[in-house]
């Protein structure tokens, strides 16, 4: 019998797929995700999910918050400099 913490879960990350080890995920994870070596320079990161296991399973994330994820969640992360 598996242990639940050691179940993966198969998401995207701008269009990449991803598995990870946890149902839940921060903001700052997931911007890793999708960014291993981050931009250069003073930037902000917005990032949207979909099909989230939680209510409302559509949305934004924050820096701060965390997401209760399932398989097939999809992330759009963009970043854009501060002016």
């Amino acid at each position: 019998m598996s242990n639940s913490s050691e179940k993966e879960f198969n998401i995207v990350v701008n269009g990449k797929a991803k598995k990870v080890a946890t149902k839940i995920l921060s903001f700052e994870e997931v911007v890793k995700l999708a960014y291993p070596t981050p931009p250069a320079g003073d930037i902000l990161f917005t990032v949207v999910f979909h099909n989230a296991d939680q209510n409302p399973s559509d949305g934004t994330l924050v820096a701060g918050q965390t997401l209760t994820i399932r398989n097939g969640t999809r992330f759009d992360v963009k970043h854009t400099n501060r002016s």
